[in-house]
């Protein structure tokens, strides 16, 4: 007998919180902290941790505003409108036309608590929404600049501050790194100076930094294998690891840094073996659901996003719904994870401890910052409980 779960009503203006698609009992049964409610109008730092899978969605969807509703419902929190490459040039202006209509539409809805941003091709089309966008302000959180560059960055961020001011509402701005001053090496590192730069003049106004990897590899005639992480491209991981080196840097300089889009969805024939471990899924009762997540190519993106997180990356543009429960699962903080940072975090005086879970030790200076950002992650995704892992998580967003 199929089991229908009852999710709790979300009512219009009240801010969203991670995994509310689940019912109250399976969120007791996973998490210990459970996830707590944001808002855009949040710290920055906390904001730009909740975002999670970000969603593209073209703009001249016909049933645009229905479909960033449905996802919504579905458990996704943070949608990009884009008017860029998913929309053909002679449909611009009606995609743009699109979203305004739709982010109108959601106006004191319950969806309109989701971080909503628009990605533009040009500083105009910021200052375009901004002329003719009425109630949907509440719904907008920003804007997404493709392409972004030291040289064009200023007119986009003088927009987005522009339409902030008309609007009178804050506005965000992501800039997506995927130029080729970038992705060559003799000016990347000249380049990446002038973007800290930048961006540092504008840091109240920049959510986070967004690596854009599928227009780099195309520099180079690239298109990487379903059974291949970004990071096994090399001419691309070294511009991510010169963004991270230049842009995350926990001394106050840095920002959050999002992961590059995992291009794949559908069945094929594999040419390498699944990368996805069995014995996790053994253990918790789920290889039958481990199959199921490899025939649907999404062992590669689980490995991909743990890659991420130990690059120093968090959240992940995503093209496809199915990829944002990955996402959000392996964002969940553990038992275990937790409780070595609340002890890094009551450590003043330096020096080392053993876990409490006897498998390692944590050293409380080096240790610091990472258990700070565990913290922060804890706050929008929760913790679980003792012997949870990311895949029940996952197995309880499958059931959903």
């Amino acid at each position: 007998m199929t089991r229908h779960l009852t999710v709790p009503e979300r009512r219009v203006g009240q801010a969203l919180t991670h995994f509310h698609q689940l019912d109250p009992q399976t969120r007791d049964r996973l998490f210990l902290h459970p996830p707590t409610p944001f808002a855009d109008t949040d710290p920055r730092d906390r904001l730009a941790v909740a975002l999670g899978a970000s969603l593209y969605v073209p703009g001249n969807r016909p049933d645009l505003a229905e479909t960033i509703t449905r996802r919504c419902d579905e458990g996704v929190v943070s949608m990009v409108i884009d008017l860029e490459d998913a929309v053909a040039d002679d449909q611009v202006d009606v995609a743009l036309a699109g979203a305004v209509d739709a982010l109108d539409r959601l106006a004191g809805t319950p969806t309109a608590g989701m971080l909503l941003f628009v990605r533009v091709r040009t500083a105009s089309e910021i200052r375009a929404i901004a002329a003719t966008l009425g109630p949907g302000i509440t719904s907008l959180t920003g804007f997404v600049v493709p392409k972004f560059t030291a040289a064009t960055g200023p007119e986009s961020l003088a927009a987005v501050a522009e339409a902030s001011e008309t609007l009178g509402k804050h506005l965000y701005v992501m800039p997506v790194l995927e130029s080729p001053v970038l992705a060559y090496r003799e000016a990347r590192d000249t380049e990446l100076q002038s973007i800290a730069t930048l961006l540092a003049a504008h840091r109240q106004r920049v959510l986070a930094v967004r690596v854009g990897a599928t227009d780099m590899c195309g520099l180079f005639g690239i298109r990487r294998d379903r059974d291949l992480t970004i990071y096994d491209v090399r001419v691309v991981s070294d511009v991510i690891a010169s963004i991270v080196n230049y842009l995350g840097r926990m001394d106050g300089t840095g920002f959050v840094i999002t992961g590059p889009v995992w291009e794949y969805f559908a069945d094929h024939e594999r040419m390498f073996r699944p990368q996805l471990r069995e014995t996790p899924f053994a253990e918790h009762d789920a290889v039958r659901f481990r199959q199921q997540l490899v025939s649907r190519d999404l062992d590669g993106l689980l490995r991909e996003i743990a890659l991420d997180h130990a690059n120093g990356i968090q959240g992940k543009t995503v093209i496809h719904p199915s990829h944002v429960a990955p996402v959000h699962a392996l964002a969940t903080v553990t038992h275990e994870e937790y409780h070595d940072a609340m002890d890094v975090l009551g450590g003043a005086a330096g020096g080392v401890l053993a876990s409490g879970y006897g498998n390692k030790m944590n050293e409380l200076k080096p240790h610091r910052d990472w258990a700070q950002r565990v913290v922060l992650r804890a706050s929008v995704f929760g913790v679980t409980n003792q012997g949870v892992t990311f895949v029940d998580v996952l197995t309880a967003l499958a059931a959903r």
